[in-house]
């Protein structure tokens, strides 16, 4: 059986592959069943491995991706600085986004409610991805993601965004801790946090990311609707399922 994934829906330019993986095609038995590609959630490091070579070579990557280990805190990393360029079987970091100039090297976040953001030159000579969960959101990784793309060169105006599978507003219950803390640094967002009956806030992840993106300069922004807590066949959820999988989201740049 093969990995399975969708492209992301966007107009990236040529030469921009951007993909999302789905829960199928893969090694691993319940409760990661079956195409789990996160290697910290308790899965068999066997199951991981395969999985891993089944999405390279189903999909055709370059390379094997470079997986961040992400702490759900806002450090962006430089692949081009430093790095073998042949990419890493190991995890870098801790880091929750990154980017990349160079063609065949493949940025990977890996997510299972959280909010995975793809981001592409207009230019096509360079991406990036972000792990946006409403820690990160908090505490500024989506603005330090477009800050670090903008010193490299790519002016906000030159970016497009992809909003990944998340966890939907349907699902997403926060207390008023976690509503202070994403307000804290944009007032505006009410909107995105609907009270419940049980006196808390269902979170809107997509719109508070569209917000901080759109604050950032950043005004072509794709994707954002599909919920990965109501698609058990499609998506892993943690929110849902408590011990599951990762999906991942990726992007690189082919060689021209």
């Amino acid at each position: 059986m093969s990995a399975a994934w969708v492209e992301a829906d966007w107009p990236a330019p040529g030469g921009v592959r951007a993909l999302y993986t789905l829960r199928t095609g893969g090694a691993s038995t319940a409760p990661y069943d079956s195409l789990n590609l996160g290697g910290h959630v308790g899965d068999a490091p066997a199951a991981v491995a395969e999985n891993r070579r089944r999405l390279r070579v189903g999909a055709g990557l370059p390379a094997e991706p470079v997986w961040l280990e992400q702490v759900h805190g806002a450090h962006v990393v430089d692949f081009d600085a430093g790095m073998d360029p042949g990419g890493s079987t190991q995890r870098v970091g801790p880091a929750d986004a990154a980017f990349t100039r160079r063609p065949g090297r493949v940025c990977a976040i890996l997510t299972a409610d959280c909010l995975p953001i793809l981001l592409a030159a207009e230019s096509g000579d360079l991406v990036a991805a972000a792990h946006a969960g409403w820690r990160g959101i908090a505490c500024g990784v989506i603005e330090a993601a477009v800050a670090a793309v903008t010193a490299a060169g790519v002016t906000p105006g030159r970016l497009l965004a992809w909003l990944g599978p998340a966890i939907g507003p349907g699902h997403f219950e926060v207390g008023a801790e976690v509503r202070e803390a994403l307000l804290a640094a944009d007032p505006g967002a009410e909107a995105a946090f609907a009270p419940n009956a049980r006196a808390r806030f269902m979170a809107d992840l997509a719109t508070l990311a569209r917000r901080r993106l759109e604050a950032r300069g950043v005004a072509r922004i794709y994707g954002g609707g599909e919920c990965t807590f109501d698609a058990a066949d499609r998506y892993f959820s943690y929110r849902r399922d408590g011990v599951t999988g990762r999906q991942a989201a990726l992007i690189w740049l082919e060689a021209r």
